[in-house]
């Protein structure tokens, strides 16, 4: 039987959030006829940031992430990182959409977004250098 990879099942869901987000961008553009920008409109300068934002960290965890997959790292350790990843970008996206925003959870969001791509990063990096090492 063939292992089915695990990170892409995360990236689908990652994708559908990231088309959620751009979705409501468009309706708000719709809503307030905005073409370029945020118009002075706060909700739609708030949507196009956190679209935005998902936009400008998601892709390059995701990318680490597979890395780690390709290396055959934890089952678990993977499962917990993505899961740790797409509850940080619910969190994001909720917490800087409201116009009263609560910056504990910005910041909870981001922390651990960052998280993620550390560690991924740092493990990806060991196993570079350990295969080099071995070869």
């Amino acid at each position: 039987m063939i292992t089915p990879f695990l990170v892409p099942a995360y990236a689908g869901l990652l994708v559908l959030l990231y088309v959620f987000l751009g979705a409501r961008v468009a309706r708000l553009r719709y809503k307030t006829r905005t073409a370029i920008g945020g118009g002075g409109h706060l909700a739609l300068e708030r949507a196009i940031r956190a679209h935005g934002n998902f936009g400008e960290y998601v892709p390059l965890a995701i990318i680490l992430l597979i890395a780690m997959e390709m290396h055959r790292h934890s089952i678990y350790v993977l499962h917990i990182l993505c899961i740790i990843l797409v509850v940080a970008r619910l969190i994001h996206a909720f917490g800087i959409s409201q116009t009263s925003e609560t910056i504990a959870l910005r910041s909870i969001s981001i922390t651990l977004t960052w998280l993620v791509m550390i560690i991924s990063a740092i493990v990806v990096i060991f196993d570079f250098f350990r295969a080099l090492a071995v070869s």
